[in-house]
């Protein structure tokens, strides 16, 4: 609050004086405050602004950056199951897992797989790419070493990791591994799958829907697998092509004939 006083002068005007700033007052006396001191004050004020700004911009930008890395990752891809990999337990023998992959941008995206374990766990497919809307279920196997040292299965899940991260690519390609090398700013991480074992004697929810998931993957597989039935003309010998209609007047005229000398 800023204090008044309040005094008469000799044409009996009041003066009021306040803190009032220099700058805002272009006929305040000079005894408030000398013309040098004020400019020096100025020029002071100004230089210290423009010191001040580059720190601050710089910090901007900076807490600009860490703001964005702490923004969730958009995704691209939706799985299912959404964060784990279920698998029956049996020690000893290698079993499957599958999960339900679709894009779900409006991009082609690349996506991959990626284990600790590579050695005892393999996908199939490894990776690939998906149009807007597309949907891949892939099967995923893994070995089940016996416990050992009375260890349990939660020892087990907790060594190997699986992760799905995926990369948007422009239009219909080939797929090709090195494309997350050569664009490594631009690959993002979908999901880090948990492993989680279910026991194959006691059916539960969701050892039902891996076993139906399992079994769209093996008939999707085989129907890739299978050759497409040709639609041309029938090629048979050396390169002969059998007219159908041919064939069918050929066999007409036979029967004709034959005919013939049954009436004869």
């Amino acid at each position: 609050m800023a204090v008044v006083d309040e005094k008469s002068g000799p044409d009996g005007k009041v003066w009021s004086f306040c803190s009032i700033p220099f700058w805002q007052n272009g006929n305040a006396s000079s005894s408030a405050s000398p013309p040098s001191t004020s400019v020096h004050n100025v020029h002071l004020q100004s230089n210290g602004n423009k010191s001040a700004e580059q720190p601050s911009s710089y910090s901007s930008g900076k807490v600009s950056s860490i703001a964005k890395s702490l923004l969730p990752t958009r995704r691209r891809l939706r799985l299912d199951p959404s964060n784990k990999l279920y698998f029956p337990y049996e020690p000893g023998k290698q079993v499957k897992s599958a999960i339900e992959i679709k894009n779900t941008s409006k991009n082609h995206v690349a996506f991959k797989f990626q284990t600790t374990a590579p050695k005892s766990c393999y996908m199939r497919p490894p990776g690939g790419i998906l149009a807007p809307g597309e949907s891949i279920i892939a099967t995923v196997f893994k070995f089940v070493e016996p416990p050992e040292n009375n260890e349990k299965p939660l020892d087990q899940r907790r060594r190997v990791k699986f992760k799905i991260v995926s990369l948007k690519v422009k239009g219909d390609m080939d797929y090709v591994p090195e494309l997350f090398d050569e664009q490594k700013d631009q690959v993002a991480v979908e999901q880090i799958l948990q492993v989680v074992f279910l026991d194959p004697e006691n059916s539960n929810p969701a050892l039902e829907k891996l076993f139906r998931q399992l079994a769209e993957a093996e008939a999707a597989t085989e129907a890739r697998q299978t050759p497409a039935e040709e639609t041309g003309p029938k090629i048979v010998g050396e390169g002969l092509v059998i007219d159908e209609w041919k064939e069918r007047r050929e066999r007409y005229l036979a029967k004709q004939q034959v005919g013939g000398v049954d009436l004869v």
